[in-house]
C-alpha cells in the first residue's frame, strides 16, 4: 500500500472549488479502523455542505466531503475488538450516536460524517470501531454504500419511530434515496405505498418498485385530496415529508387520524407552514427525522438481507469523475447516486 492516496477536497466553499489532492493515508487510532473506500454515495445534504448552506460548524479545510461509503478494513488500531482486517463495513453517520436517545452534545454539533466532520470521498478514511456497520452480504460494495444516510432515515421513521404495521398506507414525496428505499422497506413490511412526483416518467418507474398507487403533482397540485379519495377517505397512516414549506398542509389533509408525519426534507423550504386545526382533531404527529443510530442501521443491514432489498442507483461515476456526480445531483436523480472510488 502506498503512502499516499487521492481525496477530493474543498480548500472553500463552493462546487468550482472541489478539487481532486493528494494527501499521506491517514493512520488508525488505538480504536480506530483503516478503510480502503470501495464506493461512495451522494445525498442532497453533501450538496449543500459543499455549496456552505448548511453547517452550523465551519469544518476544518480542506475539508473531504461527502457521508455514505462502503469500504474494506485494511489496518485496524491496537485496541479494536469489533473487526479485523478484511471486513466489508459502512460508516454510521451520527459518530456519538449508538442507541437510545441522542447525546446532548450531538444537538449542539454536528458530530457526523461528511461535515463538519471529514467525509469520506477519499481513497482511505479512518473511523473509529464504534461507528462502523458490517456491510450486508447480499449488496455490492456500489449498493452498499447507498444506505448510511438515506436507507436509515427511511428507516428510521418507519420502523424504529412510526413501528409500521402491515397493511397501513405510506405516502412518500418524490424518487430521491430516501423516498425509494420508504417505497421499498414499506413494501417489505407489508404496507400499501402511495408516492408523488412531478414526473409521469418516474412514477411509471416507482410502479415497477412496488408502489401501490401514484400522483402526478404537476397534474394534480391538491394531492391530499387524491390520496383521501385512494384510501376510501380514511387517509395515510404515515407521511414521509420530504418537501418541506407549506407543502405540510397538504401532507397533514392527507393523513388518517392518528397518523404520522416524519418531516425529513426542505426542498421547498426550511419553514413548514400548516393549520393547527387538522393536526388537533386528527391526533396526528410530527417527527422531526435526522438519520438515526447504530443500533438501528444493524438492524437495517439484517432486514436488507433478510428481505433481499435492492437499493435502486441511478448512475455510478469514476472517482475522477465526482464532480460530474454533482452535477447529477442537482438535475434529481431517481434513486440514487454512486462514485467507484476503487476496485
Amino acid at each position: 500500500m502506498s503512502d499516499t492516496m487521492k481525496r477530493w477536497q474543498l480548500p472553500s466553499f463552493g462546487l468550482k472549488n472541489l478539487e481532486l489532492a493528494e494527501a499521506p493515508v491517514p493512520a488508525p487510532g488505538r480504536n480506530g479502523l483503516l478503510v480502503r473506500v470501495k464506493s461512495a454515495s451522494l445525498n442532497y445534504r453533501d450538496k449543500l455542505v459543499v455549496e456552505g448552506k448548511l453547517l452550523l460548524d465551519r469544518p476544518s479545510m480542506p475539508f473531504i466531503p461527502v457521508s455514505d461509503m462502503a469500504g474494506e478494513v485494511v489496518g485496524v488500531g491496537g485496541d479494536v475488538s469489533r473487526f479485523k482486517v478484511g471486513d466489508r463495513v459502512l460508516g454510521n453517520f451520527w459518530t456519538r450516536w449508538i442507541d437510545g436517545e441522542p447525546p446532548q452534545e450531538m444537538t449542539r454539533h454536528g458530530l457526523s460524517l461528511g461535515g463538519p466532520l471529514p467525509g469520506v470521498l477519499a481513497e482511505y478514511v479512518t473511523i473509529h470501531e464504534e461507528i462502523a456497520v458490517a456491510a450486508p452480504a447480499s449488496l455490492t460494495d456500489e449498493e452498499a454504500s447507498t444506505l448510511p444516510v438515506a436507507a436509515l432515515t427511511a428507516w428510521f421513521a418507519l420502523i424504529e419511530t412510526g413501528r409500521l404495521k402491515a397493511g397501513e398506507t405510506v405516502l412518500v414525496q418524490g424518487t430521491g434515496g430516501v423516498a425509494l428505499f420508504g417505497l421499498q422497506i414499506a413494501r417489505a413490511f407489508g404496507a400499501r405505498v402511495i408516492v408523488t412526483s412531478r414526473s409521469a416518467d418516474k412514477l411509471e418507474r416507482a410502479k415497477a418498485l412496488g408502489a401501490t398507487s401514484v400522483i402526478d403533482t404537476s397534474t394534480t397540485p391538491d394531492w391530499s385530496a387524491i390520496a383521501l379519495n385512494l384510501t376510501d377517505g380514511r387517509g395515510v397512516d404515515h407521511v414521509l415529508e420530504l418537501i418541506g414549506g407549506d407543502n405540510l398542509r397538504q401532507s397533514a389533509a392527507a393523513l388518517a387520524s392518528g397518523g404520522r408525519i416524519a418531516q425529513i426534507g426542505f426542498l421547498k423550504g426550511s419553514e413548514i407552514v400548516l393549520s393547527a386545526v387538522p393536526m388537533m382533531l386528527k391526533r396526528a404527529v410530527i417527527q422531526g427525522i435526522t438519520v438515526g443510530h447504530r443500533r438501528a442501521f444493524e438492524d437495517l443491514v439484517l432486514a436488507i438481507d433478510e428481505h433481499g432489498i435492492k437499493p435502486v442507483i441511478d448512475e455510478v461515476y469514476t472517482f475522477e469523475n465526482a464532480r460530474a456526480a454533482f452535477d447529477h445531483l442537482e438535475r434529481g436523480p431517481f434513486g440514487k447516486i454512486v462514485v467507484t472510488v476503487s476496485q
